[in-house]
């Protein structure tokens, strides 16, 4: 299963509604994000912040340099745990 965000709108403050490849949906709040000592620091400027993108099923800002993994976002907007079924390959 696969978790790619096709559509984010900006609510308000860190808050950001979400749709998903898999036809979910919710908002993801990452006020949780914004911190001085980390990649994050960006964020602390909310213009910043409401300028994000979807881009190779997640969102990004700037150049590309600030992301947050589509499985997190989907967690963070859905409530859902992402699970990940274990394939056992076949010895040869």
């Amino acid at each position: 299963m696969t978790f790619e965000v096709t559509e984010a709108r900006y609510l308000n403050r860190y808050r950001i509604q979400l749709q998903f490849e898999d036809g979910s949906a919710g908002v993801a709040d990452l006020s949780g994000y914004p911190n001085p000592n980390n990649v994050f620091r960006a964020f602390l400027d909310l213009e910043y912040f409401k300028r994000f993108r979807v881009q190779y099923g997640t969102l990004i800002w700037g150049n590309g340099e600030v992301d947050i993994t589509p499985e997190t976002l989907y967690s963070l907007a859905t409530n859902k745990p992402v699970t990940y079924r274990m394939i056992k390959s076949s010895t040869v």
